[in-house]
């Protein structure tokens, strides 16, 4: 069948222009080698669907999506993957041995007690965790995703202290090679206090952020990042007006303000805005 491919999927597998003896020459792109990733356009405004996909605003040139959903069609679509812990309903997908378990029992999530945390502590669990993983970049890749964006890379601050972020990040530039040898970019989730070893070390090549502003920490990532950012504010913790975040030099240009549930039109919580061009 036929895959769906964003604008920037199909520049990536356009011909290319090389020269020889002086002369350009058109010389079609190999289809097996993916091209660079590129990191997500600055400046550009965002969507942020991971509660159910939708036809974006035509001034949204960013859009993030579950890996379960196709990707949006002419824009630059982000692919979200729960790279570091078990997803809802999908902890029988994995085996005990790539779970963090103490006593007996699974290690959750506090604030998601339907998500296991995956074990890191060793690399062959990595390694594993990594293959599996890697399957689902590949889908993304194979989709017409642009980038994916691994969430819940701070799993050892609340492993009680079973975890380590040498650990994480381990596994973290695992992900992020698969991800740059099947052509996506990589895309940090959060995790400020991490953000400059995880793009030194691990190798990202950009960071999807919720709540910067909120929690005043946008810096922590544009310092690493520059323009490479893109946030997520919630209606139900946003302390001044939306136009002065919009406003504020500190606030990532590729903003969205969205319900905390990221609902879809049509439903009584949906929120949606973005700064104005």
């Amino acid at each position: 069948m036929t895959l769906r491919r964003s604008a920037f999927a199909r520049a990536r597998a356009a011909a290319v222009l090389v020269l020889v003896g002086g002369v350009g020459v058109a010389v079609a792109a190999c289809a097996n080698e993916p091209a660079s990733p590129q990191p997500p356009p600055a400046a550009t405004p965002v969507d942020y669907q991971l509660g159910g996909a939708y036809p974006p605003d035509p001034r949204v040139g960013i859009v993030a999506r579950d890996r379960t959903a196709a990707p949006a069609d002419g824009v630059y679509s982000i692919c979200y993957l729960n790279a570091f812990q078990t997803q809802p309903g999908e902890r029988d997908e994995w085996p005990d041995d790539l779970v963090l378990r103490e006593g007996g029992a699974d290690v959750t999530d506090p604030d998601w007690p339907d998500e296991a945390l995956l074990d890191t502590r060793s690399d062959g669990g990595r390694q594993a965790i990594a293959e599996r993983v890697g399957e689902w970049i590949d889908g993304c890749a194979a989709s017409g995703y642009d980038a994916v964006e691994f969430d819940n890379l701070d799993t050892y601050t609340r492993s009680g202290g079973l975890l380590g972020a040498d650990d994480n990040l381990a596994l973290a530039t695992l992900l992020v090679e698969r991800a740059h040898r099947a052509g996506l970019a990589a895309g940090q989730k959060n995790a400020a206090e991490d953000a400059e070893r995880l793009r030194t070390e691990a190798g990202f090549d950009f960071a999807v952020v919720e709540e910067c502003a909120y929690y005043d920490e946008c810096a922590a990532y544009s310092d690493v990042y520059g323009d490479a950012v893109v946030a997520i504010e919630y209606t139900d913790a946003i302390d001044r007006p939306f136009d002065e975040l919009c406003a504020d030099p500190a606030t990532p240009a590729s903003l969205v303000l969205r319900d905390r549930d990221l609902t879809r039109p049509g439903d009584a919580d949906y929120a949606f805005e973005i700064c104005p061009g």
